[in-house]
């Protein structure tokens, strides 16, 4: 008997498109659709591993997803932090 083929999850392409995107035209709504949509792929994966795969997709658009998230905290972070630091550099008028 043999097994129907496999489809791709279209969640997990989804995924990293989005993830894709997240790192060029859409930086941070991309990277959260990313992350959205890969944790819901690699569940209906999981829920269905005999018709779908694809897993591989969604942990890279999560993988993309998260890095830029992170990143991009990391940048607005360090933005804030330098401002303070001059604010400290400019003299006060009282």
């Amino acid at each position: 008997m043999s097994l129907p083929p496999r489809q791709t999850s279209a969640l997990a392409l989804i995924s990293l498109i989005a993830g894709i995107l997240g790192w060029t035209a859409l930086p941070f709504l991309g990277s959260v659709a990313a992350i959205i949509a890969g944790h819901l792929a690699r569940a209906e994966i999981r829920r269905r591993p005999l018709e779908l795969e694809g897993d591989g997709m969604a942990l890279a658009g999560l993988i993309l997803g998260y890095v830029m998230v992170v990143t991009s905290f990391l940048a607005v972070l360090l933005f804030i932090l330098f401002l303070g630091g001059l604010t400290l550099l400019i003299p006060q008028f009282s």
